[in-house]
């Protein structure tokens, strides 16, 4: 009996072994393959190592000397190591570490990331498109740093998303960051006078984002999806005595520009008008104007100090309440 179940587990122990080296083997060599097909297609898409270790229970992928930069889009990515874990048994859900500094490059600049406890829980549907089911980033203590100048940090940041049930190509996002401090350059276009704090308190976003395509390995290839539709649950930014809150929906078309409604509220209005004034967001010769109209808003929301209304999108025109206040933004991820 006892000789009996010890050929059972010396059979089972080879079986998982013969399974994770496999596993492992597949793993490594698929990573690969997708480097060298980068390579092909144009991209730079170098490391210098690239093993995988976690027996018997994890495939645990490590990539050292990592440089990727895509010809097309103009992005670049460099960094000392890169992690990806995953547990043997789960191998559609990952677990993404990145080093304390790494470097992003875009076609305008380089950005120097520093920050502790990057990382990332990946859950990715179970077919060859490996499309993204799931995920929740964090990080903290970050800092970017650009060579054009400039330098934000924060304490803490979190990114979440999960498909929206019952909608394709659709995804719930939530984004929280604490004690953001924008770039000191940033900072001294909108508030010359220093009038506010150097730190963002609060920042938080609850929304639902349509896309015209799923984010999938495809996404990373090649073009990124486009946002067709946001309905924003809440939007919350405190940044010292100002307050902004917004919720609504809106539908962008072909290039970008959004269509529909978002009910808002901002606290102490005036300053808000005086920033995007300085910003050069809001002519200043329309100041006075707005002064007037958005007053009698304030008014109308029974508090002088704060705005309760409408903010419309209709043929790329922004408007506060029944008063224009500027062109719609355009939002493009593609170039």
């Amino acid at each position: 009996m006892v000789r009996a179940l010890f050929g059972i587990l010396i059979v089972v122990s080879l079986a998982w072994f013969g399974y994770w080296w496999v596993g492992s083997n597949a793993q490594q060599t698929a990573l690969s393959a997708w480097l060298e097909d980068r390579r092909s297609a144009g991209w730079v898409a170098d490391y210098e190592t690239l093993d995988v270790q976690g027996f018997p229970s994890r495939f645990d992928t490590r990539v050292t000397d990592l440089n990727l930069a895509d010809p097309t889009t103009g992005w670049a990515w460099q960094a000392p190591e890169f992690e990806v874990l995953m547990l043997s048994y789960k191998p559609n859900h990952a677990i993404a570490v990145w080093p304390d500094t790494q470097t992003i490059a875009t076609p305008q600049e380089r950005i120097d990331v520093n920050s502790q406890d990057m990382k990332a829980s990946i859950k990715f549907d179970a077919n060859t498109d490996l499309s993204l089911n799931a995920a929740t980033a964090e990080v903290k203590d970050l800092t970017l740093t650009s060579n054009a100048g400039w330098v934000t940090e924060m304490d803490a940041a979190m990114l979440s998303t999960r498909q929206t049930a019952g909608q394709d190509n659709s995804h719930d996002v939530f984004f929280q960051t604490t004690n953001l401090k924008p770039a000191r350059i940033f900072k001294d276009i909108i508030d010359p006078d220093n009038l506010l704090p150097d730190l963002f308190e609060t920042v938080r976003l609850d929304a639902t984002a349509g896309f015209d395509a799923p984010w999938d390995r495809h996404a990373v290839e090649g073009r990124k999806p486009e946002l067709t539709s946001l309905n924003i649950k809440d939007f919350n930014a405190t940044w010292g005595e100002l307050n902004f809150q917004a919720k609504g929906t809106l539908d962008l078309d072909a290039e970008g520009y959004p269509t529909g409604k978002v009910s808002v509220r901002a606290k102490n209005w005036q300053d808000m008008l005086d920033l995007g004034v300085s910003a050069g967001l809001i002519p200043a010769e329309l100041q006075s104007t707005l002064e007037g109209g958005l007053g009698l808003l304030a008014k109308l929301s029974g508090n002088p100090d704060t705005i309760d209304a409408p903010l419309s999108f209709q043929n790329r025109v922004m408007s506060l309440g029944p008063i224009p206040i500027g062109r719609a933004p355009q939002f493009r991820i593609n170039p």
